[in-house]
């Protein structure tokens, strides 16, 4: 599971400190197992519930936020210098965790949609992340970015990292979100 997981997601190797790149990967793993999902499935599983039909899958949006925040945070690097500082290892443990909590949050049902569970309607995946962070004791840093990328976060203040997840994350789901939207400007009394 391990092996695919990493070829599926090579952004993983961005993290520099194996403690911190070890411990998201057994996040993912737990997630994956308890969820009853495979790599494999996560190619397959829409990002989001949403968009229906969903372009980009689980696996595709996890690699574009990440990705997209770690572009950001070098462009910072680049302007700011050591003005607007970024740790590059919380922010690509948060961008690849900032959704884990779907794998709980989501399941497949037998005609192939993939539906909220129970549980993911009293508990989003923000919270179920967080847990499943806190299990595996991720640093305080990316417990916040898992809990505060989506509008739950709306209400405290987020690190830089948290902001640029946040905000790599809402790109991605509203430029997908537009581009699903078939709207002919007509009119007819």
């Amino acid at each position: 599971m391990r092996e695919r997981l990493l070829e599926l997601i090579p952004e993983f190797d961005l993290i520099q400190d194996a403690d911190l790149r070890e411990k998201c990967l057994k996040t993912w793993e737990a997630a994956m197992e308890e969820g009853g999902w495979t790599p494999d499935d996560l190619t397959r599983m829409p990002f989001t519930l949403l968009i229906n039909p969903c372009p980009a899958s689980y696996i595709d949006h996890i690699r574009a936020v990440t990705l997209s925040a770690v572009r950001v945070a070098e462009v910072f690097a680049q302007v700011y210098g050591d003005r607007v500082p970024v740790d590059m290892d919380l922010l690509v443990a948060g961008g690849l965790l900032h959704d884990i909590g779907k794998l709980l949050e989501y399941e497949n049902r037998d005609d192939g949609m993939t539906v909220q569970t129970y549980a993911g309607k009293l508990l989003r995946h923000p919270f179920t992340g967080m847990e499943l962070a806190a299990r595996f004791d991720l640093p305080v840093e990316v417990q916040h970015i898992i809990a505060a990328h989506a509008g739950e976060g709306d209400k405290v203040k987020r690190t830089t990292e948290a902001t640029l997840v946040n905000h790599a994350d809402f790109m991605s789901f509203h430029s997908i979100q537009r581009m699903m939207l078939k709207k002919e400007l007509a009119a007819k009394m």
